[in-house]
């Protein structure tokens, strides 16, 4: 790591001593860098190190709502948790960071907001630090990553946090309903299906798309297989930040101190003829069911980040690069279909092909959109999803973004040259799709990341 620490400085001074002006070949005419809001006139000497890195991503394990190992823990708890790692673990000062942004789903907005900032406390951050809230539903806490990166990009501050958090033991509304909405919705298609249930849109997309119950379940089978692997190698264990809590037996209510770091929800033992049993849960005669869909979960991760200029000077590593990120907009009744339409998006706004992406975390809220998604932008399955996804996992609505990010980033560095490019993805309720495109950190020892997109490969 200080050898690479070391190679990057270096680099940068070179780039440093060379003038805009510089009558290198690259500035002898315009093209698109990958790097986000780059214009043409932009040198890639000088968005080297302005590119926005990620210095640091961890998460808790994720666990089952209501049954698993965070049942009784609270949602501050869980957040101050991932909050003192990613400054613990750098040794950063926590007042320079400039904001916190964290991604929250289901519990009421003062109320989360209010627990976001006693969550900042506990994780010993002064008063001087501020916090705040983002809801885009369940990309949530890639939102937050992307609000930061922006941030830092314009400006703002030099060194953010974009977090996500969810603890639907606490805060699972039944049935996942509205407690109010407006009759006139009714009047208006679009606004009508915003107000469908997301296991119904599930079963729209199965069979307006032809998804059928094989392959769902064939998924969910696949995304248990290669999460129980990933658990059993110990890979997950350079992302997961163990936490020190509590749970309450219910009928006893004596409470035992437990330590939780492993995800709770995998089932090893997952296979076709057991989830053939299970009755679908949305439609008599529909395909989604509790084993080919995403389960409800508790969890927390947190992402810091800041220039590359400023993460070379402090000596920190690079884990990853943010290249781009786009929200695209897509029919609420079939919203699981956001991701086929996202990452392209934010391929082409980093000066990439969808081809070009080495590895892929796409949230598996039901298997039916997932599989329609892959199968949709023709993906190698074998760069999908590597180490198992929501199905298996669990899905923190809040958390997923950055949670995803710290999956991503880890397995990129674990394969090294061979992968360079990665992207997560999620669908929004209310018909939506999120998507961001990082590239693995330590390719800049290469100068890779000065790419030109205008396919004349200089």
């Amino acid at each position: 790591m200080e050898k690479a620490t070391e190679r990057q400085k270096i680099l940068l001074r070179h780039l440093n001593s060379i003038p805009s002006s510089s009558s290198s070949s690259l500035n002898h005419e315009p093209s698109l860098l990958s790097s986000v809001n780059c214009v043409a006139e932009l040198s890639p000497m000088a968005a080297f190190g302005d590119d926005i890195v990620i210095v640091a991503a961890y998460r808790t394990a994720i666990c089952k709502a209501k049954r698993g190992g965070f049942k009784d823990t609270r949602p501050d708890d869980l957040l101050a948790s991932v909050l003192k790692a990613v400054v613990e673990r750098t040794s950063l000062d926590p007042s320079e960071v400039g904001d916190i942004v964290v991604g929250t789903v289901i519990a009421p907005g003062s109320q989360r907001a209010m627990e976001c900032r006693v969550a900042a406390y506990f994780a010993g951050f002064p008063d001087s630090v501020p916090i705040r809230n983002v809801n885009r539903q369940c990309s949530s806490g890639l939102q937050a990553v992307a609000d930061v990166a922006a941030s830092i990009r314009a400006g703002y501050y030099d060194i953010g946090i974009g977090a996500g958090v969810e603890s639907m033991s606490t805060d699972h509304i039944p049935g996942g309903g509205f407690n109010s909405t407006n009759p006139r919705a009714q009047d208006f298609p679009g606004a009508r299906d915003c107000l469908l249930p997301m296991g119904i849109t599930s079963e729209n997309v199965a069979e307006r798309f032809g998804v059928t119950r094989e392959e769902q379940d064939m998924a969910a089978v696949e995304s248990h297989k290669r999460a129980a692997a990933a658990i059993a190698s110990g890979k997950l264990k350079d992302e997961i930040v163990p936490v020190a809590t509590k749970i309450v037996d219910p009928e006893t209510k004596a409470e035992k101190a437990i330590v939780v770091s492993v995800d709770d929800g995998v089932r090893p033992n997952s296979n076709m003829a057991d989830l053939a049993k299970l009755k679908t849960v949305f439609k008599p005669d529909g395909s989604t069911t509790a084993g080919n869909a995403s389960q409800i979960s508790d969890g927390a991760g947190a992402v810091l980040l800041m220039k590359r200029s400023l993460a070379m000077k402090k000596g920190l590593p690079i884990l990853g690069v943010f290249r781009s990120f786009a929200v695209t907009g897509v029919d609420p009744a079939v919203m699981g279909v956001g991701p086929a339409y996202a990452i392209p998006a934010a391929a082409k706004l980093a000066g990439l092909n969808v081809s070009d992406i080495d590895l892929f975390e796409i949230n598996e809220a039901f298997a039916s959109q997932y599989v329609y998604c892959c199968k949709k932008l023709e993906l190698d399955m074998e760069k999908v999803n590597v180490n198992g996804g929501a199905i298996a996992f669990g899905h923190p609505l809040g958390a997923t973004g950055a949670r995803c990010v710290a999956t991503l980033l880890n397995e990129m560095k674990r394969r090294g040259k061979d992968c360079r490019y990665g992207v997560i993805s999620m669908c929004i309720g209310t018909g939506m799709g999120a998507a961001a495109v990082f590239e693995r950190g330590d390719s800049a020892d290469y100068l890779s990341n000065a790419r030109v997109a205008n396919g004349n490969g200089h």
